[in-house]
């Protein structure tokens, strides 16, 4: 296998078969949720900012609910059907959502139903693919290969906003629905060669993981909320994740502001939320296919976790410094391309030192439900502020605050992998 980054992340012998299936898998992930996102996105301007609390209150309530029907299916079906089944469901709502907006496409209640529909399932269909690499690839797997996997999706959510810019005068929004389902079908067929290829590593070599599909998972659907008390670890990883959330969601405010103020027409906000994402995923795939993997490999995975909120302490600070436009969107794409390329594969290398449940029960829980409580909390959060007539000082505070701690968080989650990877001897 010959691609770039290759030699960099010392792909071996066995390996490439996997990692290239888990690359194009998710190419066509994020390339089909960057189609969805700027939609969603959009829905957002118009709907404005004053009900953005709202939704995030809906989106948790959906992840709260949606998490433990998850775990309780995957408590009863084999792995090895659960995960393209999930898929599967997933496509078909796209499909309904395309039939939706096409005969009612103002319709308020079927842009807000989309929004929280959307920001629900965005995170599981991520959060599902990376519990599936983290059971296929070890940690020193992981710190050699995930920044290559991650590149793959970052390459997809470039082709994304590319199509959405250029398509959506002709497609509108039901025909980037359509779009996207046809990604996450191409999708859905790989992730039944994955699993194929996870028996191939499994029996090639003692690195990879030696867990299998062939059987449901043992426990409740409530596993994954008992082990935020029970385990410390899981616990730092929850607070990782609550912080990063508070981040995004500060940021998220003054770009739905900006870009509603800015643009009146709905196709021009689509195509400044595409160009955003354009930006951020083509820095991302370059940090992911040339640095983090060197990065990993000389400094540690802390060093991975701490970067990103370091890098966002500075953000505000030059922020608070400078208030305006330019800076605001630069802020915004510092914020995500560090969150993409760094922070994501960085915390995704932490679940290759749990057990296997944990990865799909425990996982779900920290990617979905912790992270739209971060979400909700900091959304109330940003309209007491503004309520209280702090306004936009008083957001990037509270962003520079949460950054530190953030910070804190990252320090310990690091050095707690580093001990139970060398408790487990690899």
């Amino acid at each position: 296998m010959r691609f770039p980054g290759a030699r960099v992340a010392q792909v071996r012998p066995g390996e490439g078969r996997a990692l290239l299936l888990a690359c194009c898998c998710n190419f066509l992930l994020l390339g089909s949720f960057y189609v969805l996102r700027p939609v969603r996105d959009t829905v957002a301007t118009v709907l404005g900012t004053g009900r953005l609390q709202d939704l995030f209150t809906a989106t948790f309530l959906g992840s709260l609910i949606a998490s433990p029907i998850y775990a309780a299916l995957a408590s009863r079906v084999r792995l090895q059907r659960l995960l393209p089944g999930v898929f599967w469901f997933w496509l078909i709502n796209v499909l309904l959502f395309a039939a939706l907006f096409s005969a009612a496409p103002h319709n308020r209640w079927v842009a807000s139903g989309f929004y929280v529909w959307f920001s629900v399932v965005n995170l599981f269909m991520i959060s599902v693919f990376w519990s599936l690499m983290v059971d296929v690839f070890s940690p020193p797997q992981a710190t050699r290969l995930f920044a290559l996997i991650a590149a793959g999706g970052e390459i997809g959510a470039i082709a994304g906003p590319v199509l959405t810019r250029s398509l959506v005068g002709r497609l509108g929004l039901d025909g980037l629905l359509l779009l996207a389902a046809a990604g996450l079908l191409l999708m859905t067929a790989l992730v039944h060669l994955i699993m194929r290829a996870k028996l191939q590593l499994r029996a090639s070599g003692e690195e990879a993981q030696q867990s299998t599909l062939d059987h449901a998972l043992s426990g409740n659907p409530f596993d994954g909320f008992a082990e935020l008390w029970k385990s410390a670890y899981a616990r730092t990883q929850a607070w990782y994740m609550l912080l990063m959330s508070w981040v995004s969601t500060a940021a998220y405010f003054f770009q739905t502001d900006l870009i509603a103020h800015r643009f009146q027409a709905i196709e021009s906000r689509v195509q400044a939320i595409a160009d955003i994402d354009l930006v951020v995923n083509l820095c991302s795939a370059i940090i992911l296919i040339f640095g983090l993997s060197r990065l990993l490999q000389r400094f540690g995975v802390t060093a991975g976790l701490l970067l990103n909120p370091i890098i966002m302490v500075f953000a505000f600070i030059c922020l608070a410094l400078s208030p305006g436009l330019f800076m605001i969107q630069a802020l915004q794409v510092v914020r995500r391309v560090a969150q993409y390329a760094i922070a994501r594969p960085s915390r995704e290398i932490c679940f290759t030192v749990v057990e296997q449940s944990s990865r799909y029960k425990t996982k779900n829980v920290l990617d979905t439900v912790v992270y739209r409580l971060g979400d909700v909390t900091s959304a109330w959060l940003q309209s007491g502020v503004r309520a209280a007539g702090f306004g936009f000082p008083g957001a990037i505070a509270l962003g520079l605050g949460v950054s530190l701690g953030w910070g804190v968080a990252a320090s310990l989650l690091g050095r707690r992998y580093e001990q139970l990877r060398a408790h487990l001897k690899l």
